[in-house]
C-alpha cells in the first residue's frame, strides 16, 4: 500500500529535502545539496519564484517508510503570458517502483486538472535558473551543484507511464588544453575596434554588484527566443544575486560593454563544488563551509554557468573577447577542465560557440511530457 502525504510543515519539508540523502547514501556520483539552501528555496517568504508560481510538495510512504517525493508546480507567468497550459513536476526522487512514481504523479495531474491545464512536463523547477531534466546518459560521471542526478530507472518509470521526450539537454566538457588562442587572438582587437567595445574584469565581488541587474536584463533579452524561456523578474534578480554571486570567484565573471557603457555580453563561470559538497554532506557547519571555501579558491575544474549576448551583437564574434579574458584567467589559475551546464540540443548557436575547443558530450538529460 502506497500512501501520499503533503509535506506542508517544517518537519515534513525537512524530511522531503533529506530523502535523497538516504536514497543516494555513499553514492560516488550524487552531489548533495545544502539542506538549508534547499529549504529556503521552498519557503514562500524567501523565494520570490512564489510570486508567480505555486508549488506543493509530496512524500510517498510504503510500510511507514518514505519511498519517494515530488513537487507539483505551476509557473503562472508561463501559463498566462505564454499560453502554455502546463503543470510542472520537479525535485522528484523515488525508489525503483513504478507504482510509487505513478502515485506521486497523480498529485501533479490533480493540480493540473484543477486549474484546467492540458499537459505535464518535468522534471523542472520554478524557473529557468533551477535544475532541469532527468539524466538519461552519463550515470558514471560526477554530478554538479546545478544539476539533478538520478538512477537509470527514472527514465524507465516515465516511459512506462506513457511519457514522451519533450526537450533534450546536452552537457559537454573539454580539457582547457584544447583551447588554442588562434581561434580568438587575432580577431579580438578587430572586434573591439569595429564595435567600440571593452572588456570588464573583477577582483572583488562588491565591484560586480552594481552591474548584476544589467546582466539579468541582458540574460532576459538574449534568451527570450528559446521556447522554454520565462523572464526573470526584478525581485528574482535580487534573490539570485544573494544566492549565487557569493559562490562565484569575481575573476570568473566577465562583461563586455559598448562605448555608452551598455552591457552587450556577459559570462558567469563557477568553480566546481561537487567534491566539496559531497564532503559537506548537506551541512555548512562545522566543516562544510571550509570545504566550499577551499574549492572556490583551489578547484581546477570550472563550470560555464551562463553566457549571454545582446541579440544585435550575436554572430559578430563578441564571445571571442570573453574567451580571451577567460583564457588569461584560467592560465593564471592553472585550470585543467571546463564543463558546460545543460544546453538545449536544438540551441545550435550556443553549440557553435564552442566548436573550436572540441568538446565532447558526456551527459544527456531530458524533460518528459504527457497530456492530462
Amino acid at each position: 500500500m502506497i500512501t501520499i502525504k503533503q509535506a506542508n510543515t517544517k518537519a515534513l519539508l525537512k524530511e522531503y529535502v533529506k530523502f535523497p540523502f538516504s536514497l543516494y547514501k555513499n553514492h560516488p556520483y550524487w552531489v548533495p545539496p545544502l539542506i538549508q539552501e534547499e529549504l529556503d528555496s521552498f519557503d514562500k517568504t524567501k523565494n520570490p519564484a512564489f510570486e508567480s508560481a505555486e508549488a506543493y510538495f509530496y512524500l510517498a510512504y510504503k510500510n511507514d517508510q518514505i519511498v519517494g517525493r515530488i513537487a507539483a508546480i505551476i509557473n503562472w507567468d508561463e501559463v498566462n503570458h505564454q499560453a502554455k497550459k502546463k503543470v510542472r513536476f520537479g525535485w522528484w526522487d523515488v525508489i525503483d517502483n513504478v507504482e510509487v512514481t505513478r502515485a506521486l504523479l497523480e498529485k501533479v495531474y490533480e493540480l493540473g486538472r484543477k486549474n484546467n491545464l492540458e499537459f505535464v512536463e518535468g522534471p523542472m523547477g520554478f524557473s529557468n535558473l533551477d535544475k532541469v531534466g532527468v539524466l538519461t546518459e552519463g550515470f558514471d560521471e560526477l554530478g554538479s551543484m546545478i544539476t539533478w542526478y538520478n538512477y537509470p530507472y527514472y527514465k524507465d518509470h516515465l516511459e512506462q507511464l506513457g511519457y514522451v521526450k519533450e526537450k533534450e539537454y546536452l552537457e559537454n566538457k573539454f580539457p582547457f588544453s584544447n583551447v588554442k588562442t588562434d581561434s580568438f587572438e587575432k580577431i579580438v582587437p578587430l572586434i573591439k575596434k569595429r564595435y567600440q567595445l571593452r572588456e570588464m574584469n573583477f577582483t572583488v565581488t562588491k565591484d560586480i554588484m552594481p552591474y548584476v541587474n544589467k546582466m539579468f536584463d541582458l540574460f532576459n533579452k538574449s534568451y527570450a527566443n528559446l521556447s522554454s524561456f520565462v523572464a526573470i523578474t526584478d525581485v528574482q534578480k535580487e534573490y539570485f544575486k544573494k544566492k549565487y554571486i557569493r559562490f562565484i570567484n569575481p575573476e570568473y565573471i566577465k562583461f563586455v560593454m559598448d562605448k555608452d557603457d551598455a552591457m552587450v555580453a556577459f559570462s558567469i563561470v563557477m568553480p566546481s563544488f561537487s567534491r566539496a559538497l559531497q564532503k559537506a554532506n548537506g551541512k555548512l557547519f562545522p566543516f562544510g563551509f571550509y570545504h566550499l571555501l577551499k574549492a572556490k579558491k583551489e578547484s581546477k575544474e570550472v563550470l560555464f554557468y551562463l553566457i549571454g549576448v545582446a541579440p544585435e551583437y550575436q554572430s559578430k564574434g563578441v564571445t571571442a573577447i570573453i574567451f580571451e579574458e577567460y583564457y588569461n584567467t584560467f592560465t593564471e589559475k592553472g585550470i585543467l577542465d571546463c564543463i558546460r551546464t545543460p544546453e538545449l540540443e536544438d540551441n545550435i548557436a550556443i553549440h557553435q560557440l564552442w566548436k573550436h575547443f572540441d568538446p565532447v558530450v558526456f551527459r544527456r538529460r531530458r524533460t518528459y511530457r504527457k497530456e492530462i
